[in-house]
């Protein structure tokens, strides 16, 4: 095949993107090994927001793409973008689980890595939700399940709040996972999951013997007054203290 003499192949367009990154982007596996085959390639040239193509290809789910992308000796897997968030945090993110699985078969991948907020791939994949994702994270071996991000939230405390309770159960049977820890307003996951009236996720809680169901927020806010302010009847009932026994005195 003819090619344009002097053609520049890592050439950007007016979004600061190159032909790699556009066909990454949009999952065109055949344009993509047809652009890698030329030798003056940049692989890993990033475009706008600072996204490479892999980036673009884990944040949208080609794992084809990804997965031709990985076995290049010239591209980062950890490699940032502008707000700090990498090939593996995007593929957790938007639940893409061939991504993540691939990524995380890599053992230079850093699977804590966090994005300029503090987020880390597990937090997203807790927040969301997404149990195959958490899984896969939490078969790492170097993986911490127990830090917290810049606001104080961290990956339990995101899946109390959304009321995940699969994700919750996952992330108690942590060693590392402490189930009374706060955030920066001093709301406890067991606190998160009554203000929002997740009774699974404060049933979970409750049955283990190291929770305290009194520890209040920075306000004072205990989790039964917030189940209570917010008419969650179902919490408010697993939450209160039990009737004291009436005794006769005839």
């Amino acid at each position: 095949m003819a090619e344009a003499e002097g053609c520049d192949i890592n050439q950007k367009d007016n979004m600061r993107d190159t032909p790699l990154a556009w066909a990454a982007w949009n999952g065109h596996e055949a344009v993509v090994k047809l652009l890698l085959s030329r030798d003056d390639i940049d692989p890993d040239k990033p475009g706008e927001d600072g996204q490479t193509p892999l980036m673009l290809a884990a944040c949208n789910g080609h794992d084809g793409i990804v997965k031709i992308l990985l076995g290049r000796d010239d591209v980062n897997p950890n490699k940032s973008d502008d707000d700090g968030q990498t090939p593996l945090l995007l593929a957790a993110y938007n639940g893409h689980e061939g991504a993540v699985r691939m990524l995380l078969g890599r053992g230079d991948v850093n699977p804590n890595k966090p994005d300029q907020h503090g987020k880390t791939p597990l937090e997203w994949g807790a927040r969301n939700g997404d149990e195959a994702v958490v899984k896969m994270l939490l078969g790492r071996d170097d993986i911490n399940s127990g830090e917290s991000n810049k606001d104080g939230t961290w990956p339990l405390s995101w899946a109390a709040f959304n009321g995940h309770e699969r994700v919750v159960k996952m992330l108690l049977g942590r060693d590392d996972v402490d189930p009374n820890k706060s955030d920066r307003h001093g709301q406890t996951p067991l606190w998160s999951a009554a203000y929002n009236g997740h009774e699974g996720v404060v049933k979970i809680l409750l049955g283990r013997g190291d929770v305290n169901p009194n520890k209040p927020d920075k306000d004072g806010q205990t989790p039964l007054s917030c189940a209570a302010r917010n008419g969650h009847t179902r919490v408010v009932a697993l939450l209160r203290p039990p009737t004291a026994a009436t005794h006769r005195t005839d």
